[in-house]
């Protein structure tokens, strides 16, 4: 969770897939390429520095898990004088927040001026990683790549449940590449190579506050993210499905919905997916469902802090049936929730095992230059939170109280038999077939 809006979750797998994909990218020896220098290289230093700052001043542990924070930055700023090119120096500053094991507390570098598109996204299922979507029109899809496709490698890397997001942080945030080589296995199907080339956006490679056109193209890009990430519901019979992608909206937001929820006799609550957001949206969400006070979890920090306590709604919490949907991509409130609803026994959770990436940060922005800026930061975790069982999530995640996980002939016929599943543990008939058809996946523009 987090007090102020913050990227991508990063934990300790980042290391080697970093490590790999610099050697992936380095020039043959013959070449002996020179060291990013001048501009460039000040910019990363100034980087370096502050997210070393960030992290000396704000992380919830003093000891900073036992880590010498000096001597690692010490060692991360000789490696970027050494750095061949701006994402490799990337690559090290992000290195050397990572053995502080921490889901919260990463680097977030400058957005870079060409966007790649990849056209797939994948997902992972119990222990195994899957293709969840292909973007129609896509080299993806060009290619044969199906939502149900097991995906057993990604170039060197063969996906898990632990390396997975510091795959997509590598790819996506601080080394995107135009190919992506897969090995996929597709339902009753022996192994293949494919090979997937992204589509690239050339964007701006700064961006100068002084152009009209830039608000314009900013606010053009954020309604696109807003469609596609919006709160979607369906009512039938006196079932409310709230499928929450993420938890940035408003307390009066929450409220609203939770208005319409109310003449609804159950509620399915589907959090798959859901990666979290502010803690005051998972405390407004919590007492919406209580006639009474909740306390959520004490919080574990430098300083001594309040609990983390949910409001009850009084005469307008809901009163009726309530089941949530996890996956191995809820995280962070969507996670806290989950178990808030277990601890308390206020309904039942089905689904995958949740992603343990649970602690309260704190993003912390930069920006260098003058009317032409780049902006980075740093997400600093200011805080764990303790359940009221005594335990913390991170590492650990919510086991659901039905394991239910879709199969890979299901992906591709995109069914959805654990929302039906959940519709029938209800009282309400919904089938496989149609559950697949009431949220399909949708692509930013």
């Amino acid at each position: 969770m987090r007090s102020h809006t913050s990227p991508l979750r990063l934990r300790a797998a980042l290391a080697l897939a970093a490590l790999c994909l610099a050697a992936a990218h380095a020039p043959a020896r013959q070449q002996q390429p020179k060291p990013i220098s001048g501009h460039e290289l000040d910019r990363a230093l100034t980087m370096l520095n502050s997210v070393r700052e960030d992290i000396r001043k704000n992380y919830f542990d003093i000891t900073y898990r036992g880590i010498d924070l000096d001597a690692r930055f010490k060692e991360a700023e000789a490696r970027v004088r050494k750095a061949t090119r701006v994402s490799d120096a990337f690559r090290v500053i992000a290195q050397a927040v990572v053995d502080l094991g921490d889901s919260h507390t990463y680097f977030v570098p400058p957005v870079r001026a060409t966007r790649f598109d990849y056209g797939w996204e994948m997902y992972m299922m119990g222990d195994a990683c899957y293709v969840l979507a292909v973007k129609p029109k896509s080299d993806a899809e060009a290619k044969g790549l199906r939502p149900g496709d097991r995906i057993l490698r990604i170039d060197r890397y063969e996906p898990n449940r632990a390396d997975l997001p510091h795959i997509k942080y590598v790819y996506y945030q601080l080394a995107p590449r135009e190919t992506i080589t897969l090995q996929v296995q597709s339902p009753g199907q022996p192994p293949r190579s494919v090979e997937v080339k992204a589509k690239a956006k050339q964007g701006r490679a700064t961006t100068d506050l002084n152009d009209p056109n830039v608000w314009d193209e900013m606010e053009r890009e954020a309604e696109n993210v807003r469609k596609v990430t919006r709160q979607r519901f369906h009512e039938e019979g006196g079932l409310f499905i709230w499928r929450m992608p993420h938890f940035d909206i408003s307390e009066s937001k929450v409220d609203e919905i939770m208005g319409r929820a109310r003449q609804s006799k159950a509620m399915i609550l589907d959090l798959r997916g859901n990666g979290g957001g502010p803690a005051v949206t998972l405390q407004r969400l919590v007492g919406n469902f209580f006639d009474r006070e909740v306390k959520i979890a004490d919080l574990k920090g430098r300083k001594e802090l309040k609990p983390l306590v949910a409001k009850s709604r009084g005469a307008d919490a809901y009163k009726g049936q309530l089941i949530v949907l996890v996956d191995s991509m809820s995280g962070s409130a969507s996670e806290v929730f989950a178990r808030v609803v277990q601890l308390e026994k206020r309904g039942t959770v089905i689904g995958d095992r949740t992603a343990g990436a649970v602690m309260i940060s704190r993003y912390y922005g930069h920006q260098g230059g003058a009317d032409v800026v780049y902006y980075y930061g740093t997400s600093v975790t200011y805080a764990d939170l303790i359940m009221t069982d005594g335990r913390s999530l991170e590492g650990s995640g919510v086991t659901p109280d039905e394991v239910a996980l879709l199969t890979a002939e299901e992906m591709a016929a995109g069914r959805d038999p654990v929302l039906a599943r959940a519709a029938a543990k209800l009282g309400f008939e919904l089938s496989p077939e149609k559950a697949g058809t009431l949220f399909p996946f949708e692509w930013i523009k």
